[in-house]
């Protein structure tokens, strides 16, 4: 809808980037106690629900998004931003001001805003090679966390989480069968709710279980052929296009493949402008050129993000558990096994496996279970990165040297009454999807204008996925074990088997 939109009386004012996908039933209840509403879109909804519900009205929202509005009558300023921060949203407060946007870029713009660099924020993006909320690139400037609300109000502000992951309870009472059932049920729900669309819509399909996944179901809910995108490389270890190939063969997609060829860094430097502070994820690329190739034919498109974060998927979860056992062996061993692996040669690092190998074993040796999740998502060690910093560096950043480090480590006592698995599915879901991901994935896709749904970071689902057990999740060394067991029927024999690139 237009925007800004308000409330009948015109006294509440809002504007929204976003989608919030159960709208619909919103409204018929808001209807129901007599809101009256002059447009069709969701996003008066929120005026309406902020109306009947306060500040509560995000706990009610099922999508993602980044909200503002202002009640004239109270004279408050609410900031919003969804529970896994799939929609940016940056502010900025000063002695006579609050501003806040969608993009860095336009912060930066404004005048009374400084442009001095966040050292902290800098060391922090070494270790994890991306910046963890709040802080941004800027001083002066914030990111909303996930979940949560801001509130200014009286020229003070109050920041409140709406949401957690459930850390207190567990599935234990259930059945297998049930639970398997449940996924597909809450997984089928999320992507067609995500399916609804006035726009041409299609799905990337990387060839992966998750997206596959995704587009079986889309399938199954479509009276016509999804359309799919995939993208390749023309080194053949790092395409998957064969294995992508296969799913839109069984379910006779509208398919289309892109080989992304030598000019990929051509797209380089507009990256750097969109993101507008330091990020290394090598991955923000292929997004980029899939991103722009799928918007040549839609408008939206469901991936497959997520899946990972939430059911075990990553390489390192495997890890930890190999690690877990390799911690209780004696030093004498340990050296051992790793003093085997020195005559391979190491290539294409950080892609080889080798070095990856070596790295998180080196970690695991004589490190805590924070210090080794540590070495599974950075180039180098936390001393290994201080030697590279000046004493003048490190001197000024004082007690906020090696942030990262404690950060990972709280979001860990956070979930210490949870098993292994789950403990690192938390700082995932946390830390590296919200701010490393879903970062890549915004700005990948917006920047082309296309929009991007994801179904398995529907809050719903994933509040019945984390608590189960991580024993279901990693079973033996099968990672996502109980995904592919629950959607095994719809996938091909290759891709079911099939592990982590």
């Amino acid at each position: 809808g237009n925007q800004p939109i308000s409330n009948e009386n015109g006294d509440i004012w809002l504007v929204f980037n976003g989608e919030i996908y159960n709208f619909s039933d919103l409204r018929k209840d808001l209807e129901s106690k007599g809101h009256i509403f002059k447009t069709k879109s969701d996003t008066e909804v929120i005026v309406h629900l902020y109306e009947e519900e306060g500040e509560d009205f995000p706990k009610f929202l099922r999508g993602m998004f980044a909200i503002a509005l202002f009640d004239e009558k109270k004279s408050k300023l609410i900031l919003c931003r969804d529970r896994f921060a799939k929609k940016p949203l940056f502010y900025s407060i000063g002695d006579k001001f609050i501003a806040f946007s969608s993009e860095l870029n336009s912060l930066i713009s404004y005048s009374e805003i400084k442009r001095e660099i966040n050292l902290k924020a800098v060391d922090s993006y070494l270790t994890l090679q991306y910046i963890p909320s709040p802080m941004t690139i800027y001083r002066d400037i914030n990111k909303l966390d996930a979940a949560s609300i801001l509130v200014y109000e009286k020229e003070e502000v109050r920041i409140k989480k709406y949401w957690h992951l459930p850390l207190d309870f567990e599935n234990h009472e259930l059945s297998l069968l049930e639970i398997k059932n449940e996924i597909y049920r809450l997984a089928e729900e999320s992507v067609k709710l995500r399916m609804v669309s006035d726009v041409p819509l299609g799905a990337f399909l990387s060839g992966g279980i998750d997206s596959s996944i995704v587009v079986a179901l889309m399938s199954k809910n479509s009276s016509k052929a999804v359309k799919t995108f995939s993208i390749g490389f023309k080194e053949e270890k790092f395409s998957e296009l064969k294995y992508a190939r296969s799913v839109a063969n069984m379910y006779k997609t509208e398919h289309n493949e892109f080989v992304v060829e030598s000019d990929m860094f051509s797209a380089m430097e507009d990256l750097i402008v969109h993101y507008g502070e330091p990020y290394a994820d090598s991955s923000a690329l292929p997004s980029f050129f899939v991103s722009k190739e799928t918007r040549k034919y839609v408008k939206v498109a469901l991936n497959g993000d997520g899946g990972d974060e939430l059911f075990g998927g990553y390489l390192r979860y495997l890890g930890v558990k190999a690690a877990s056992y390799f911690q209780i062996m004696p030093l004498w061993m340990k050296k051992f096994f790793l003093y085997s692996l020195s005559p391979f040669k190491e290539k294409d690092a950080p892609f080889n496996n080798l070095w990856r190998a070596r790295k998180f074993l080196s970690a695991a040796m004589n490190s805590s279970m924070e210090e080794t999740y540590l070495s599974s998502v950075s180039f180098f060690k936390i001393s290994e990165k201080n030697i590279i910093l000046s004493n003048e560096f490190q001197k000024s950043l004082g007690e906020d040297l090696d942030y990262a480090d404690r950060y990972i480590k709280n979001l860990f006592k956070d979930a210490e009454k949870k098993d292994l698995i789950n403990k690192f599915s938390y700082v995932d879901l946390n830390s590296y999807l919200p701010y490393c991901l879903m970062t890549k994935m915004d700005i990948a896709s917006m920047a082309n204008s296309l929009e991007c749904r994801s179904p398995f970071l529907d809050h719903k689902l994933a509040e019945f996925v984390f608590p189960l057990s991580g024993k279901l999740k990693l079973k033996g060394f099968t990672t996502k074990w109980i995904m592919k067991e629950t959607f095994k029927e719809l996938l091909p024999e290759d891709i079911y088997k099939r592990g982590k690139m």
